[in-house]
């Protein structure tokens, strides 16, 4: 981490603290990284209250700079303004499939990913990511959202690796033993979300498709290629 801000001529790390292990764990690192240039953003958008408590918690227990910004009525006027907008559009542009939540929950790490940046590029920080190796793998990201940073910390890790790093890093116990959650609307859990859970996805990492039931190896190959995009840069023409 320290080799990065030098080669960006960077003075400091800013962590998007959700109160999650992930970004708890980060938070740490990149002050031990880079002492006293270390700041965690706290930016809410119609989120469950426990999430900034418990930022609160990771923030008093390192003695963590925070900045506070209430993402929330900026969410509302765009996403009002952009669904005026389609529904503006011919019947047969919008088409009759129904997209589903995800679009309006993809806009909330959008604009924290936008918020982040505008931080950092004031304060010329790097944008420490909070993405695992586990999530990265099967694209269990916001393309341009979470996973728009600057550098991965923890990228290499399995979840249950990143819990054992918290451990030694000294993470209070209740961010620890917290269920995994992106936010993205109230009560999500990420386990529910994926379909299986932390531990059988190592299993599958560590050991292959022989490590899980084969419908189960099915379904993360099958996350692993549709998510392919995500953790490529985009295409490009080949020059013949």
């Amino acid at each position: 981490m320290r080799r990065q801000l030098v080669t960006a001529g960077a003075r400091g790390f800013l962590v998007g603290l959700s109160g999650g292990l992930d970004s708890a764990v980060v938070a740490r690192l990149a002050q031990l990284a880079a002492p006293g240039a270390v700041l965690g953003a706290v930016l809410p958008c119609h989120s469950d209250p426990q999430d900034e408590h418990d930022a609160a918690i990771v923030a008093k227990h390192f003695s963590l700079a925070t900045v506070r910004i209430d993402l929330a009525p900026a969410y509302d006027r765009l996403i009002a303004d952009a669904q005026a907008a389609l529904q503006r559009l011919p019947e047969q542009t919008r088409g009759t499939t129904p997209a589903g939540g995800l679009p309006l929950a993809n806009v909330k790490p959008r604009l924290r990913m936008t918020t982040v940046y505008f931080l950092a590029n004031s304060l010329n920080y790097l944008v420490a990511g909070t993405g695992n190796r586990s999530e990265i793998a099967i694209g269990y990201f916001t393309k341009h959202g979470d996973g728009g940073v600057d550098l991965l910390p923890i990228g290499h890790l399995v979840k249950s690796e990143v819990r054992g790093v918290a451990r030694e890093l000294h993470v209070p116990s209740p961010i620890i033993e917290r269920r995994p959650s992106a936010g993205l609307w109230m009560g999500q859990i990420d386990e529910e979300e994926m379909g299986f859970t932390y531990a059988e996805l190592e299993r599958y990492l560590d050991e292959g498709p022989q490590g899980v039931s084969p419908a189960l190896a099915m379904r993360i190959e099958r996350l692993t290629r549709s998510s392919e995009h995500k953790r490529a840069l985009p295409p490009i023409p080949d020059m013949d």
